[in-house]
Parts: C-alpha cells; sequence; structure tokens
C-alpha cells in the first residue's frame, strides 16, 4: 500500500520561489545555447548528426524537466494524525526513541508521534516520512514519495551537463578551426557564460549524485549520516559496534528505494515505497516488505 500522500500534490510547494525559477532559467538557458549554439555551430541543425544530437538532448531536457516538476509538487509524506507506535508488534523490533530521556519520539508542534525515520522540518512546518532534507532548489522536503524522483532528476540533470559540456568543447575546437569572423563575439560570449556555469555545476550534481548513491547503497537519508556519525562514535567510545539498522545489504537497499523492478529504475514512480510507517531492518531481514 502505497503513502496515502504519494498520490497527492504538495500544495505548499506549488509556488514559485526565486530558487525554483534559477533552476527553470538554467535548465531553459542550458537546452538553448546547446541545442542552438553548440550542435547548430559545430553539426549543423540540418545534418544528420545535428538532428540525432538535439533529439536526444531534447528528450534528456524534457525529463530533467518532468522529474523536477515532479519532485516539486509530490507531497514527500505525511504522518497520519492517528498514527501511535505499536511497541508490543513483534514485527516491529527497532522503535526509534530521543536522544535524552529514551521515550518514544513524540512530535510537540505537530502533537503527534513520529513514525520511524520521520522527522520534522522547520520550513514545511509539519513531519515528513523518511524525510531526507529541505531542498531550496525544489521549494520541498525529499522525503518518502519523492526521494526516488529527486534522485532521478539528479541523475539526468548530471547527464545533460556533461552532454552540454562536450557538446560545448567540440564546437570551440570546431570554431578554432574556422576563419569566420562573423557573430564570432557573440559566439564567444555565449562559449565563456556556458563554461563558467557548466563546469562548476557538473561538478557539484556529480558529488551531490555520488553523495546520494552512497545513501541508497546504505539505505540511509541525509538526517540519519549525520545521526549515524554521532552513533558511531558513541559506540566505539563505549567499546561497541554500531551499525545501521536500515542497512540491508547493497541490493536489497537499491530495491527498497528505486523499486522491485530494475527496468523501472529510471521511471520516477514510487508507489512501491509503502505506506512509511514501518521498515525492514537488520533485525528482521526474513520478513516481508511492510506496507
Amino acid at each position: 500500500m502505497a503513502s496515502a500522500s504519494a498520490d497527492k500534490p504538495n500544495p505548499s510547494a506549488s509556488a514559485l520561489s526565486l530558487p525554483v525559477t534559477v533552476v527553470l532559467l538554467g535548465i531553459a538557458y542550458i537546452y538553448a545555447s546547446t541545442v542552438f549554439v553548440f550542435i547548430d555551430h559545430w553539426l549543423g541543425l540540418l545534418s544528420s548528426p545535428g538532428i540525432i544530437n538535439a533529439a536526444a538532448f531534447t528528450a534528456l531536457t524534457s525529463a530533467c524537466a518532468l522529474t523536477y516538476r515532479a519532485a516539486i509538487l509530490t507531497d514527500p509524506g505525511r504522518v497520519p494524525s492517528t498514527y501511535a507506535p505499536d511497541v508490543e508488534d513483534v514485527h516491529s523490533p527497532v522503535h526509534e526513541i530521543k536522544r535524552k530521556g529514551g521515550d518514544l519520539r513524540y512530535c510537540q508542534k505537530c502533537s503527534h508521534y513520529k513514525p520511524p525515520r520521520a522527522h520534522h522540518c522547520r520550513v514545511c512546518k509539519r513531519c515528513v516520512l523518511r524525510m531526507d532534507h529541505h531542498c531550496i532548489w525544489i521549494n520541498n522536503c525529499v522525503g518518502l514519495a519523492n526521494y526516488k524522483v529527486f534522485f532521478i532528476f539528479v541523475l539526468y540533470a548530471v547527464i545533460a551537463c556533461i552532454y552540454s559540456l562536450v557538446l560545448l568543447v567540440g564546437s570551440l575546437a570546431y570554431d578554432g578551426t574556422q576563419e569566420e569572423e562573423n557573430n564570432g563575439s557573440s559566439f564567444r560570449t555565449v562559449y565563456v557564460f556556458s563554461g563558467l556555469l557548466l563546469v562548476p555545476l557538473s561538478i557539484a550534481l556529480c558529488v551531490l549524485l555520488g553523495w546520494h548513491i552512497y545513501f541508497i547503497l546504505h539505505n540511509k537519508t541525509t538526517i540519519e549520516y549525520h545521526e549515524g556519525v554521532r552513533a558511531l562514535w558513541l559506540a566505539e567510545k563505549g567499546g561497541n559496534i554500531y551499525k545501521h539498522p536500515y542497512d540491508l545489504g547493497p541490493y536489497e537497499n537499491l530495491t527498497s528505494v528505486l523499486g522491485p523492478n530494475i527496468l523501472r529504475w529510471l521511471w520516477p514512480t514510487g508507489n512501491h515505497m509503502g505506506s512509511g510507517l514501518k521498515y525492514r531492518t537488520i533485525y528482521d531481514q526474513g520478513a516481508s516488505t511492510p506496507k
């Protein structure tokens, strides 16, 4: 059963913020400069290589735009107001507790218990299921229902930026062999600006992608990573060994986020994620996937 909020839009994230506007303008600029300057100037838009590359980059940009829109508008996951942990449930051997006092986690602001991996977002002003982080670039939290689509957007964005960089370098190399002066200054401005945009953007997105690949392979969120650093330190200090309770192994971790069907790993759906109220752990690997 999918989370009730997975199929509903997120009204709080639908408003156009400044960072979202910047991203949209960046996508539009990179697409226009790549197709109408780099490809056209190097290969020609009416040539077979030009048509193929323009079509491929258009498809890639469309995938970026659609997944970006989905990441913005998809509600990351709401905690049901009636949720209460069942401490006697033998199928849930792990219950997250507060660092101080050892009580079950209760959100004073939302007035309900927090399910495992849920956290309160100060920006969204509510608890979010399997919260990873609040992202200003999508004006939304990244959580249970939109984590996969967020990850796929970053993957497509990395491919698009590297693809555009390759076309930029190829167009520059071709331009260097020509002795044409017409429109040279205008093209030069586009090349310089695009290079200054694409190089740092590609590096930043590659780092972000690599970071989240690591998280997926270890079934961690950004919040759990930072909490795990402290837990590891405390465990080592006490002579114990810390194990992340949700790390079921690389393949199980991959399928828990991207889905059981490998052919749909890059398809922006998250109906396999379950309700977000219960998760498999290293203590119950033989159990079926939670509903």
